[in-house]
């Protein structure tokens, strides 16, 4: 006879939450962490080490442009400071940079929209709270930087905490397959919030979701590539886009196309069965190398041109470069043989839905180093939000979906039921966390401040 292997209950389970909020209350969550020892463009000046040369420039005057983008670039500095204080050790699949920016919205392989995370380079496993405080804390700069007074900020950051307590509670009362297929469908989601929207936010929001439908392979094709004497080619665009034949001189360059000839063999076979058969009919036609987001840039990143029935139907590849996770350097968790299969295993995981084309690789370059990379399509029909020009209404709305949607993530991969216990139906979470946001947005601007300074002086070379 098996042995039937028997699971904590629901009661025992929250009993272990109610116990955790006793080790670590909430108002110690409010506590950042030390400034003593804190070397932020230090972290930043290690971490670029194995970036390209020529492209670190690039990062650091991107993040210079405003203490969002420093933040959005940073998640190597947050993860030192968060590492330092205290945290709920309830661990979840972190996505690892839960900011506002890595939200959007995107088609499903069943063609609806949706609206989840959408980069998960640092994902791993860890407390469930240092998600939520690097989201909260992206909404504080956010809302300081288009100038909301501190009252507003504090109903915009309290209202995304809310959500997401309140949506795990609601997630805890869910079964296991309930919990897995949550998602967030941005059309039914921004009609029932219309009232609540001004008439700005309302119009904003509906064009967004418009948007993205445009935001597919066909419009990529036309952005990207032009037809050059007969043949589709990617356009170049230095520093931000060159073809690979401007990278490397004539033989590198074909020995590039012979290795990544071998490496998309190798990433077909990382696909679902499903995905392998339309994939099997697309044939690589170019590469180049492109130049993506704020704390990814200096990383390998290439476009994958590739044709299918005929130069109008092409469908268009990212490998990016992937190295450890930040949070591995301060958390106890596992190892990864490839780090794109970390990065493809952990989005599967948080994700609603994810593109049928997700797959990984690794191996050696023409240096000899070995890189990871992990793939997707290019752009399926993706749109984001301009945090930047967001009205107040609009931010809180934005934050509360933000909010809802990592709660739905981190239900699928931890103890719902405990984190729920934890979180309670009281505000102390949400006011520890606000407050949290506040004071680490003071330690974001220094820091921004700080590179602004170093670049101004020539300390370190900007684009």
């Amino acid at each position: 006879m098996t042995d039937v292997v028997q699971f904590p209950s629901r009661t025992d389970r929250a009993r272990c939450g109610k116990e955790a909020r006793r080790r670590v209350p909430f108002d110690t969550l409010a506590d950042i962490g030390p400034d003593a020892a804190r070397d932020p463009l230090g972290l930043l000046a290690d971490q670029a080490r194995t970036r390209v040369p020529d492209l670190v420039p690039v990062r650091y005057s991107r993040m210079a442009t405003t203490p969002f983008t420093f933040l959005r670039g940073s998640a190597l500095v947050m993860a030192h400071d968060l590492s330092r204080a205290p945290d709920t050790g309830l661990r979840v699949q972190l996505c690892g940079d839960a900011h506002l920016g890595n939200f959007g919205i995107f088609a499903t392989p069943e063609r609806r929209l949706a609206f989840d995370l959408n980069d998960f380079d640092e994902t791993y496993p860890g407390p469930f709270d240092w998600d939520v405080k690097r989201l909260v804390t992206s909404v504080e700069v956010a809302a300081r930087q288009i100038g909301f007074g501190e009252k507003r900020r504090s109903r915009i950051t309290r209202a995304c905490v809310a959500e997401y307590r309140e949506t795990m509670i609601s997630q805890a009362g869910q079964g296991n397959l309930a919990v897995w297929y949550a998602h967030v469908d941005p059309t039914t989601e921004l009609a029932q919030l219309r009232d609540e929207l001004d008439s700005t936010t309302r119009r904003t929001s509906r064009k967004t979701v418009e948007k993205s439908w445009r935001y597919g392979s066909l419009q990529a094709l036309e952005k990207l590539t032009a037809v050059v004497d007969g043949r589709r080619r990617i356009v170049s665009r230095p520093p931000l886009i060159v073809p690979i034949e401007e990278v490397f001189a004539d033989e590198d360059a074909d020995a590039m196309y012979r290795e990544f000839r071998t490496r998309l063999d190798e990433y077909r076979a990382t696909l679902h069965h499903a995905s392998e058969v339309p994939f099997g009919q697309y044939e690589f036609v170019q590469a180049a190398r492109k130049v993506v987001g704020v704390g990814s840039v200096g990383t390998r990143c290439w476009i994958l041109l590739m044709r299918g029935a005929d130069d109008d139907d092409p469908l268009i590849l990212q490998a990016k470069e992937v190295e450890r996770s930040v949070l591995s350097r301060y958390l106890d968790g596992p190892s990864y043989p490839c780090e794109g299969r970390r990065v493809v295993g952990g989005q599967r995981v948080m994700q609603a839905a994810s593109d049928i084309f997700l797959g990984w690789q690794q191996g050696e370059g023409l240096d000899g180093v070995r890189r990871d990379y992990y793939l997707r399509q290019l752009r399926d029909a993706k749109a984001s939000a301009s945090v930047e020009s967001m009205t107040p209404s609009g931010m809180e709305m934005y934050g509360r979906l933000c909010g809802r949607v990592l709660a739905q993530a981190h239900a699928r991969s931890g103890d719902r039921v405990t984190i729920a216990a934890y979180l309670g139906s009281g505000s102390g979470f949400d006011e520890a966390v606000t407050a949290f946001a506040r004071a680490y947005a003071d330690r974001n601007a220094g820091d921004h401040a700080a590179l602004v300074d170093a670049l101004g002086s020539g300390r370190i070379a900007q684009a």
